[in-house]
């Protein structure tokens, strides 16, 4: 081999060197499709998200529970309780005063079975107290109670899954039934919205994860 050729070969590795290590360099800048992509909400639950305010939670607002009133009525003898009762059921039967006395229910938040409504709970997707601490400080009584009894707000589960979640937001909780995690975040953010209220960072962040199992948009 002539001294030219032989020089060629270490020339040959540097350049295939500087190649490779230049596509990887631009691999990362460019965001190559072979690399792990974070879960991110998708269509119209993704436009949504952008409106929703992010700010630091307000910690310091007073809260107290008589504030924001009870079970409303909503006509025909019927309170708000009842009335997601009826609405979320199957086969639901009412007797006098508008009380639920048979029925069968699917619990959202775990997905549990239930068949006898005192055993559920109706909860608030959006906690009073997370509400209270998101913009709702200088609520008149009136929002409040009106936001207390929101239908869109509420659902009927087990007594253990409301437990489990108590005031929290989607960044301390989900549910554990996470076929529900769409119509949870879905329901959650719908409400943040008409209300007016923030969410905090690492509360935006879970949202997003969660409408990322949002099933496709179809075009």
């Amino acid at each position: 081999m002539s001294r030219r050729g032989a020089k060629s070969v270490p020339v040959a590795v540097f350049t295939l060197a500087v190649v490779i290590a230049g596509g990887v360099w631009l691999a990362q800048r460019t965001g190559d499709p072979a690399q792990p992509v974070p879960p991110g909400a998708a269509g119209p639950s993704a436009a949504q998200l952008d409106r929703l305010t992010v700010a630091v939670e307000d910690t310091g607002a007073h809260y107290r529970r008589e504030d924001w009133g009870d079970w409303a009525s909503q006509g025909n003898s019927c309170d708000t309780r009842e009335l997601v009762l009826q609405r979320q059921g199957t086969g639901v039967r009412t007797g006098s005063g508008c009380s639920v006395t048979a029925g069968s229910w699917t619990s959202r938040y775990d997905d549990t079975g239930v068949d006898n409504a005192r055993q559920l709970d109706i909860d608030h997707l959006v906690p009073v107290k997370e509400a209270n601490r998101s913009g709702a400080r200088n609520w008149t009584r009136e929002q409040r109670v009106t936001f207390y009894n929101d239908l869109d707000n509420l659902v009927a589960v087990t007594a253990s899954s409301n437990r489990g979640k108590g005031d929290s937001d989607p960044a301390h909780w989900r549910p554990p039934a996470r076929g529900y995690w769409c119509g949870y975040a879905t329901g959650y953010l719908t409400i943040k919205l008409r209300y007016g209220l923030s969410a905090d960072q690492a509360e935006y962040d879970a949202l997003r994860q969660m409408l990322g199992t949002c099933p496709p948009v179809a075009p």
